[in-house]
């Protein structure tokens, strides 16, 4: 089988009533936000919603649709959203190694991986709402 020739994925910002942001430690990127790749037939909001939940056992609830950051050349496009949760309970996967929600401060600090810590900003930041990043 071929891979895709565009990569459309999904992403979640989720913060709790206390202002704490949802995270996951993948085994390959580190600490970042929940998310995937959209499967056929699936909308954004319905992946972010799934990814979140395969990933970090917490069920959302989509505030709104942030942005965009798409790399041109890897030809990926990721989708982000604000999304606040509504229940489950923190849970690893194959694809989580550890999960937990943390200040903003701290996450930040956590998100080494690439522009993910831009991502989160951006997100957190109505003002350059809504965006498009080109890479």
């Amino acid at each position: 089988m071929q891979p895709p020739k565009h990569i459309v994925s999904a992403a979640a910002i989720v913060l709790n009533n206390k202002n704490e942001i949802l995270l996951i430690k993948g085994p390959r990127r580190g600490w970042e936000m929940p998310g995937g790749q959209v499967e056929e037939g699936e909308s954004l909001k319905a992946a972010a919603i799934r990814e979140t939940k395969e990933e970090s056992g917490i069920d959302i609830e989509i505030i709104k649709f942030c942005g965009i950051f798409q790399n041109v050349n890897e030809t990926i496009c990721n989708t982000l959203f604000l999304g606040k949760p509504v229940g489950g309970e923190l849970t690893t996967s194959s694809e989580s190694l550890e999960v937990g929600f943390f200040s903003i401060q701290k996450a930040l600090e956590m998100v080494t991986w690439k522009n993910f810590r831009q991502r989160i900003e951006y997100c957190l930041n109505d003002n350059l709402q809504p965006f498009l990043v080109e890479f």
